[in-house]
């Protein structure tokens, strides 16, 4: 019978992803190695949660190793001297800024989500970045969600081809099905009296598609970690 109908019953192979370090021991230790690549990973959480100093901390790894990044910024929120603080090599990342009134081809005005989502596409089929933050965090969650499942379907494949961690930052997940990992943040504690020094979040793992997921099962499936004032420690931008 199996013989006969290969496709139905036999197993399909699995295969192991590489990992990205994320540059955080308890995270790396969270997700077996750091950022699946060749995939989606979704870091969600409210504001202040640690989710977009996480993705910095991410992207100071990659660039720091000489390869070059990507952060397509759908509210413009990006500072880029607290990415440099934290360490990011600003002339290994393109910082794509999304506007309000971009004009089409047609003379109809983009939104910032439509402009965001085609810079992805086009980045990701371009190819040579090792990382691409969709930072979505001050979306509200209803836009969100309108993203078609097949624009995120689109996404896994280009970046799987493209060997790229893309990562979405949002306030909550939205790549559903396509996403192999998905970390929820949420905020914990800031340390120091009277100038903040550092803060405490504790990180979710909510989502782990990889054959390492069975590994990451023995784990618990959740973690705190701490960063530190970046501008407290005396790095120059």
């Amino acid at each position: 019978m199996e013989s006969r109908f290969p496709a139905a019953l036999s197993p399909m192979p699995q295969s192991v992803r590489g990992t990205a370090a994320v540059g955080i021991d308890q995270i790396d230790s969270l997700l077996s190695g750091g950022f699946p690549v060749g995939a989606i990973s979704e870091i969600t959480g409210p504001a202040t949660s640690g989710r977009t100093c996480l993705a910095l901390t991410f992207i100071a790894e990659r660039t720091s190793e000489g390869k070059v990044c990507a952060w397509v910024d759908v509210n413009d929120a990006l500072d880029p001297e607290s990415a440099a603080a934290n360490g990011v090599c600003l002339r290994r990342l393109l910082w794509v800024r999304c506007k309000s009134e971009a004009e089409q081809a047609n003379g109809k005005p983009w939104t910032r989500l439509n402009q965001a989502l085609r810079a992805v596409d086009l980045l990701l089929q371009a190819g040579g970045f090792a990382a691409i933050v969709l930072d979505m965090g001050d979306t509200a969650g209803e836009h969100g969600r309108r993203i078609p499942l097949a624009t995120w379907y689109r996404f896994r494949q280009a970046a799987e081809q493209a060997r790229c961690c893309l990562v979405v930052l949002g306030s909550v997940a939205y790549a559903q099905s396509s996403a192999e990992v998905v970390l929820e943040c949420a905020p914990r504690e800031a340390s120091g009296k009277t100038v903040l020094q550092g803060y405490a979040f504790d990180v979710q793992l909510k989502r782990q598609r990889s054959a390492s997921a069975m590994a990451a099962l023995r784990k618990p499936p959740a973690s705190t970690w701490t960063a530190s004032n970046a501008w407290a420690t005396g790095t120059e931008p």
